[in-house]
């Protein structure tokens, strides 16, 4: 059984489940893709990062490639299980290279960015080795 956030929905209307914990994701490190008035970035949509997706993040100034020990960051390599920001996926919707996505772990907040139609086409079907 996934762990749940109590009294956060995903974008299925369910309880928010845990993205991951290997590499230890979500603005809060917590492992889940919740939200609060101090992520600005809203980093609410749990995604299995991609090699195309990691290099336009890169070529758009935003290195999740790159391990900063000083931020406890281990750096992102494909298969990997991460909240990203809202703008930045739609970003890379736009540009051909989203990432999927795992719904139960995105967060609702993610509707005022993105349709739930076009969420579920990015839904992963299986599930992550992380």
């Amino acid at each position: 059984m996934n762990k749940v956030k109590k009294g956060e929905k995903n974008i299925l209307g369910n309880p928010l489940e845990q993205a991951g914990t290997n590499p230890l994701t979500g603005f809060y490190r917590d492992g889940f893709c919740s939200t609060g008035p101090t992520d600005t970035g809203n980093h609410v949509i749990a995604a299995v990062v991609t090699d195309a997706f990691l290099q336009f993040s890169k070529s758009q100034g935003n290195d999740l490639i790159t391990p900063y020990p000083a931020y406890n960051f281990p750096g992102l390599k494909a298969g990997d299980t991460w909240c990203l920001c809202a703008n930045r996926w739609k970003q890379a919707l736009d540009a051909g290279v989203a990432p999927p996505i795992i719904a139960a772990a995105t967060h609702e907040k993610a509707l005022q960015f993105v349709d739930l139609p076009t969420l579920q086409q990015y839904e992963q079907t299986n599930e992550p080795t992380k």
